[in-house]
Parts: structure tokens; sequence; C-alpha cells
């Protein structure tokens, strides 16, 4: 038996009044959605552990079987080893984003939704004015890039951005944990605040001056970092699951390709893919439908809903739902439902992101896990609601990789 996770990023929702009460998964138009539900089994999942933000990073690393109080980092590290950056001891790496800020206020976590081009030009302008030997600007995709400090210590409170649109950006500067430990051969905590602190006021100084920012209707005008950390120490999960011998990850976000490569699976890049809702559906499908003839476990991951979440777009959250629906879970239910060899299918969001709060929520999210031949539930229909309904009930953490991989 195979396995491959689709994942919708932040495609959970809560009820909404303009929906007549139903949550954008219970509105969109879903036949494939519906159709796994009604012929698999579903459930829902825990997958924040308590005491730990519900950001992706968290989220897609509980779903693959990872204890958190043991391997997690933060962002950071992971968007290095996604971007091919090998941390080295005494490293501390953030994800850093490029935002926009506008009357004091953080308007957007995006930069406007940058292009990967000119985010790249912008970080690398960055750091040609602000790197040195301690600082590092990487360029990634899109807003989304790494600022690594050299002896920088991972005990500083961040803010991320994506969770305080409207919010007052200097209410939100980076603090130093209290009590923080004294690491040798460390900045400490206070140190390393300060230095951040510093580097968000003088990018705002460079990015007002620079071109690129010359009349634009929403600015690329300060980086925000955050998510700090060391390099994790995770297995792979061949070494976790015996029955994975090797496996793939397909998505358009630095993040989840680095927790891929921490996790052994080999990065599979489309051409066209995005992390927005304009991305290549059709080549994703296609991507996951090939790695699954030469893997034994591919974890394909769609951000578009998420992003919509964040930018509380009713419209374009259902949209990016249902061109999931059509586009890529309809599309790979047909063509494996003609193999001679079985593939335990899982479809779920790693957290809500609901429109009308614009921030990643921890609450349960619904999942539903179909395979020719699996004996159905009573579940019709994927939803929040009909999932809470199903035979698997309620799972936490790494309780949902467990069961999934006792698929065979």
């Amino acid at each position: 038996m195979k396995h491959l996770i689709i994942l919708g990023d932040g495609m959970s929702d809560h009820p909404i009044a303009s929906l007549g009460g139903r949550t954008p998964l219970e509105y969109a138009s879903t036949p494939a959605f519906d159709r796994m539900a009604r012929e698999g089994r579903s459930g829902m999942l825990v997958t924040v552990p308590e005491g730990f933000p519900p950001g992706s990073e968290v989220a897609n690393t509980a779903i693959l079987g990872y204890d958190l109080a043991e391997v997690y980092e933060g962002r950071g590290p992971l968007e290095a080893a996604s971007i091919g950056y090998d941390m080295e001891p005494g490293d501390m790496a953030m994800r850093c984003n490029i935002i926009t800020l506008s009357d004091g206020k953080i308007l957007n976590h995006h930069g406007g939704h940058l292009s990967t081009s000119d985010g790249r030009e912008l970080i690398g302008f960055l750091d040609s004015r602000l790197g040195s030997d301690k600082v590092r600007f990487i360029p990634g995709i899109q807003y989304r890039h790494l600022l690594v400090i050299k002896g920088g210590s991972k005990y500083v409170t961040c803010a991320p951005p994506h969770d305080h649109p409207g919010c007052e950006w200097k209410g939100l500067m980076v603090k130093p944990v209290d009590g923080a430990p004294a690491e040798d051969g460390r900045m400490s905590a206070p140190e390393t605040a300060d230095m951040l602190n510093s580097l968000i006021y003088k990018s705002q100084e460079l990015l007002a001056r620079h071109p690129f920012n010359v009349s634009r209707a929403y600015p690329a005008n300060s980086i925000w970092p955050w998510s700090p950390g060391y390099r994790p120490a995770m297995a792979t999960l061949r070494e976790m699951y015996p029955s994975i011998k090797n496996g793939a990850v397909i998505t358009a976000v630095d993040l989840i390709r680095g927790i891929g490569r921490y996790a052994g699976l080999n990065p599979v890049y489309v051409r066209g893919a995005t992390g927005l809702a304009d991305t290549d559906y059709e080549g994703k499908a296609a991507a996951a439908i090939k790695a699954l003839k030469d893997n034994d476990f591919v974890f394909l991951h769609v951000e578009a809903a998420d992003e919509a979440g964040h930018d509380g777009d009713i419209d374009l959250k259902i949209k990016s739902i249902e061109f999931l629906d059509r586009r890529i879970v309809g599309p790979v239910m047909e063509e494996l439902s003609t193999w001679d060899e079985p593939v335990a299918v899982a479809l779920m969001p790693d957290h809500p992101t609901p429109v009308e709060l614009r921030v990643h929520c921890a609450e349960p999210v619904p999942f539903t896990v179909w395979y020719n031949g699996i004996g159905p539930d009573r579940v019709l229909a994927y939803s929040e609601k009909d999932c809470a309904a199903g035979d698997f009930g309620m799972l936490h953490l790494g309780e949902f990789m467990e069961t999934f991989m006792n698929i065979k």
C-alpha cells in the first residue's frame, strides 16, 4: 500500500453569516471531496500541541508524526533546509517576511503579493546594505525569505505578521524572553532582540527609497523577522515508519519543503506552482501521480486557501477550495482508481484560517481517508461538521500518522 496526503493549507474555517451560516468547505462545490468522504472514512484531528503556536510549521510537522516537544525549532531552520542553506554551529535562523506597513500598522504580511523575482531583488538589496559577518539575508520565494544571525539567541519573542493584520507594528517589535538562558558562544537574548529591531528600522529606511516601491499602492516597505531556531534534530520518516522506503514532497512553500527535507522526502518542483490561487493545480496533480509511481509516500501541499484566509477574501477562499477539489483531488482519484496497486489517500487542512479572523486557529481539522476497498462509514460529505461524525473520531497529533501508515 502506498500513501498520499493531500493538504489544503488553512482551508478549514468557521460558519459565516453571509454564507448562510455555512463554512467555506460546506458552501463550496466539492464533488471530489465529498466522494472521498462518502466512499472513505472520516474524523477530526488535533494538529497543534498545547502550548505551541498554531502555525503551519507546527501543524504540518505534527501531522507527519513528529513530537514537537522534541524537534520544534521554529520556521527559520526549516526554510533554511528548503532553500539549501546548511546551518552551521552557532547559526540562528528566522523566517524573514517582506511586508507592507501603512499608517503605523501592518497592512499585509506579503508586501502586496511580491513575485519571487521582485522579492529576491529586494532581499538581495538589503543583504548588500545590511549584511555582515554576523547577518545574512538569504532569498527564498515571493515574500518569504531567510535571516541568519551568527551567534544569535533563539530566546526572543516575535510576532508572526500574518497573525496581526491591522495592528500597530511598534507594539509588536522583537522582545527577549524573560529569564532566557546564557549560552556559550552566543549573544544574549536582549542583544539579539536589539539587533533584530535595528535591522527592522534600517530596512524601512532603505526600502522606502528603493525604486521598486515608488508609486506602488502596497509598497514592500519593511522586513519582519520571526520564528527563530537552531538546526533541528529530526529522524526521517523512513526511520519512523519502516513501510516508507522513499518519499516525495510537492509544495510551493519553502517551509513545507524544509520539513520534507528533514523528514527525508525528496522535493518535487512544479513549474507554475505559486502558493496562491493561480498555482498550477494540474501540474501538481500530475507531479503527485508521477511521484507515486516511484515512491511509497507523497505529501502534496497546496497553500492557496490559507493565503485567501489571511487576506479575509471569502470568495477567493471558496474558489481555492473548489480548484483543489476539481483540479487535483478529482483527477488524482480517477487515476488511482485504475491502479492495481492500492494507494491510501488522506485529505485534510493543517489548521483553520478563518477569513473573518485572518489568523490561524488551534482547532481540530476534518480529515478523510480513501482507498480502493475501504469500508466506508456514514459520512456523506467533506466538511468540519460532517467529518466530526466519522468512524475515526477525534485523533490527536501523531495518532493520525500511526493510523494512516498502518493501512496496508
